[in-house]
């Protein structure tokens, strides 16, 4: 199994204000589309209720809560980051979607980081990607982006894969 994290981080590290995106980017919404499509995603119940429409489709949705009788329509619940990644195959691609404590519970697990770094600081956030140790991760690609008429400051998708 590979495990991947997937964030659009602000300069500080700011993920998300009262269970919501700080940035639109449509740009980081169709990578996060593409890169995760016909894989597993693995969040938290408060992502998951965060997203508008439900489970997201053409994945493999789960979640993790600590609530024993959680049922969420389209995803499988599970206890514990570890029993969640026992319930996956060795060949399947995981990309966890967040919360910061959940991102914060798996960064020593992970093989990658698949980042969208925002150059811009959120007015306001209250959720924050680990601190990223430059020890422990090595960049391996990196694709900037200017602002324009969509994206309303400039950005970067960022692979970084563990040294």
């Amino acid at each position: 199994m590979k495990l991947s994290l997937i964030a659009a981080i602000d300069r500080h590290r700011a993920i998300g204000y009262q269970n919501k995106l700080l940035f639109w980017l449509p740009n980081d919404l169709k990578r996060f589309k593409a890169l995760t499509t016909g894989h597993t995603i693995l969040m938290g119940r408060k992502t998951f209720e965060s997203l508008p429409k439900g489970a997201l489709p053409h994945r493999r949705n789960v979640v993790l809560s600590s609530s024993q009788s959680l049922t969420l329509p389209g995803a499988e619940v599970f206890h514990s980051l570890q029993e969640a990644l026992d319930a996956c195959h060795p060949d399947e691609l995981v990309y966890v979607i967040g919360g910061a404590s959940l991102y914060q519970q798996a960064l020593p697990l992970a093989d990658a980081l698949c980042l969208t770094e925002i150059d811009a600081e959120a007015p306001q956030a209250d959720a924050w990607f680990p601190p990223i140790e430059p020890n422990v991760w090595y960049e391996k690609s990196r694709d900037a982006r200017p602002a324009d008429e969509k994206h309303p400051c400039p950005y970067a998708f960022v692979d970084y894969v563990r040294r």
